[in-house]
């Protein structure tokens, strides 16, 4: 029998990560590397470890092979207890097999595993943001106000509000109003699509969206968020200052990654007091040779380095040859970059193969078509041909080449 859980965390990990292209080709979104060790849902899952929270149901969909191996019994995140822990919960609906339709149907369908924990609140989070998060205090503060719905929200500057889900609230912070992309932002509160609900309260808008059928995306921002709202429940936005980053494209995947090189950005691997712990492989030390020369740069175990490295990351087991070149470039796992290659403005996926003398990407600043320039990107397992050029913004397919 479990034992009663204050919280339990739904972590949704099933996005099909479309707009990274040729990144997700082969693995769902979270599971794509990030900062030279990690995967993305890495953070997520950290959070809610430093967080106190030791009950994680992770709901998967879209080439879940990886992501699940990944987890495994979420030992590196001392998530793997006798009661509670980490859960892989892939779709299903009693004894057929249903894809989840929207993140409201994705907890829906999962009920039973929720109602076994007899949680007070449920905590529902996304795996696919870079950031830190003591959702602890998020707790904290759904108690204080004694919410039925607390979302958390982050300042985004007025231009780009109308990008995101806004949150309209009166001076208590209580939300009177939620706005999907609005046209004309009547605030800068952005939902982070990260919630805590009274788990009772939650439960009745779950059941009553399921049962209107087809008239209902089965979302919690399209349905159960208006829902409580036109029903006066006590909603509130928890204001969140610090780092976030939606990685769901190509453009934020690679800054993201650069941030990580910013002094200036509050984003710090290195904080001994909120770790970001993951899955390690086994390589050796990593071995810079005498000609090369890294600057502002990541490099992890078992890198052999004999090329020049600026404002670069390196996953385990790179090989960079003598004389290449990099510059703002994210190369993972088990890629060999040959002599003579340039690599610059750029994300190569793992076990590349990149021959003598490849030009991958180029500076925006030398970029003969500015208006077309964008982030070089090299899919899983493909070969550039020695000589070749990979444009500014081109992508390359996964295993092609080959």
């Amino acid at each position: 029998m479990n034992t009663k859980k204050e919280m339990v965390a739904m972590l949704l990990a099933g996005g099909q990560g479309n707009r990274l292209y040729v990144l997700t080709n082969q693995r769902a979104k979270p599971a794509v590397p990030f900062g030279g060790k990690y995967r993305i849902i890495d953070f997520t899952l950290s959070n809610c470890a430093n967080s106190g929270i030791d009950t994680v149901g992770v709901l998967t969909q879209y080439r879940p092979l990886e992501l699940n191996a990944y987890i495994g019994n979420g030992q590196p995140w001392d998530l793997d207890r006798m009661n509670g822990g980490v859960h892989i919960l892939p779709p299903y609906t009693g004894s057929s097999a249903s894809w989840y339709k929207g993140t409201a149907n994705a907890i829906y369908q999962n009920m039973n595993f929720i109602e076994q924990y007899n949680p007070t609140y449920v905590l529902v989070l996304s795996g696919d943001h870079v950031y830190k998060m003591d959702y602890s205090r998020m707790l904290k503060y759904h108690k204080e106000k004694n919410a039925d719905a607390t979302i958390a929200v982050m300042n985004v500057p007025i231009d780009e509000a109308s990008s995101y889900g806004i949150m309209n609230t009166n001076d208590d912070l209580s939300i009177y109003e939620f706005e999907e992309k609005p046209q004309e932002p009547k605030s800068t509160k952005a939902s982070m699509g990260i919630y805590i609900f009274t788990w009772e309260k939650l439960k009745k808008y779950l059941i009553e969206d399921e049962n209107k059928g087809e008239n209902t995306s089965n979302d919690f921002g399209k349905n159960i968020i208006p829902s409580m709202l036109a029903d006066n429940q006590r909603m509130f936005a928890y204001p969140f200052e610090g780092y976030w980053k939606d990685v769901g494209t190509i453009d934020n995947l690679w800054e993201a990654n650069m941030d990580l090189l910013n002094p200036s950005i509050a984003l710090d691997l290195w904080d001994p007091l909120w770790r970001i712990y993951c899955r390690h492989e086994f390589a050796t030390p990593h071995y810079i040779g005498t000609n090369a020369t890294i600057s502002n740069s990541v490099v992890t175990e078992g890198c052999k380095v004999d090329g020049k490295l600026n404002y670069s990351i390196l996953f385990s087991n790179v090989i960079v040859e003598e004389d290449s070149k990099l510059d703002f470039a994210v190369v993972m796992k088990n890629t060999k970059i040959g002599k003579g290659a340039s690599i610059q403005y750029a994300i190569v996926a793992d076990n590349v193969i990149i021959e003598d003398g490849a030009v991958i990407g180029a500076a925006p600043e030398v970029y003969r078509n500015r208006g077309q320039w964008g982030i070089a990107v090299i899919g899983q397992g493909a070969i550039v041909k020695s000589g070749q050029v990979v444009l500014p913004g081109e992508m390359i397919e996964p295993n092609s080449g080959r």
